[in-house]
């Protein structure tokens, strides 16, 4: 009763904005007078210019009746989301797109992809988007704070890191987005670059910070920061950084596996060049380090 009721407001709103229209009254006008959008005003005159009024209500009527039946999903897509989600440590939405994409050329919505996901799985969000996290850390002396985070190059992946005091750097180049790879880049650059240790070590949520990466993360920091989701600027540091590395180094191609020695060697040649050479204007246009 309550449809019907509300269809036959819209039907006799119909009829007035065209005799408003008729009357020469401007679109905008007639929207004031009836409470609707002025977009639902041209498109209201527009259909009954071409159809007639008649047979524009009937159409306007057919196009209200019954529910809306819902496009049927793939089975063997939703497998691929189930496989993909139970192989990558229950990555999220935007990694499974990520994974569709690069293995089977199938491009699907993150929100559709969370959808299938409910299908099977109960979803709970391990973000805790309401649970405090503190003020983004700053630091106020070397080792203090180092962000972390990941570069995607096609078949290859950069693991980065920053001092956000010194704007030391390193960079590990690897074969896969995984955690073992987190930990072997972790070990890599505080041993050759943070002096073994830092006070707080910050990372965002994805699944090659997990895993491996945390079993030994304490080893070398105090506190270890989860980044909060789509808050870029809780990695200003890294992030600047990565595009630095994008910028002067290995650009925005796509790499091979097969190039992997390659790209270690570019790499290396950049983080000298960065922090022996390369002019910083946070330190008066000099190199962050001099050789000794």
């Amino acid at each position: 009763m309550a449809i019907y009721n509300m269809d036959m407001q819209n039907i006799t709103k119909i009829t007035l904005a065209w005799e408003l229209y008729e009357a020469g009254v401007l679109k905008k006008d007639i929207a004031a007078r009836l409470e609707v959008n002025r977009d639902t005003v041209r498109l209201w005159t527009t259909g009954i210019q071409a159809y007639g009024m008649l047979p524009f209500l009937d159409r306007y009527l057919k196009a209200k009746k019954g529910p809306r039946i819902h496009r049927q999903v793939d089975p063997v897509l939703k497998r691929w989301i189930w496989e993909i989600r139970d192989t990558h440590h229950d990555c999220c939405g935007q990694k499974i797109a990520y994974y569709l994409s690069r293995d089977h050329g199938v491009s699907v919505s993150v929100p559709k992809i969370y959808e299938i996901l409910k299908e099977k799985l109960v979803i709970k969000s391990k973000w805790k988007k309401n649970q405090p996290r503190g003020p983004v850390p700053q630091a106020t002396q070397p080792r203090e704070v180092v962000q972390m985070d990941t570069i995607d190059f096609g078949e290859l992946f950069a693991f980065t890191g920053i001092d956000i005091y010194t704007r030391e750097a390193d960079v590990l180049m690897a074969p896969a987005l995984t955690a073992d790879f987190g930990y072997r880049f972790l070990k890599q650059s505080m041993e050759r670059r943070f002096n073994g240790h830092v006070q707080l070590l910050q990372t965002d949520g994805g699944p090659e910070f997990k895993e491996t990466f945390k079993q030994y993360v304490f080893r070398y920091c105090h506190r270890h920061r989860v980044a909060r989701p789509y808050k870029k600027n809780e990695q200003a540091y890294i992030e600047s950084f990565n595009r630095t590395v994008r910028k002067e180094c290995l650009g925005w191609i796509k790499y091979r596996t097969s190039q992997l020695e390659y790209c270690t060697k570019l790499v290396e040649l950049f983080l000298d060049d960065y922090h022996y050479d390369r002019p910083h204007m946070g330190k008066q246009m000099k190199p962050l380090l001099a050789r000794s």
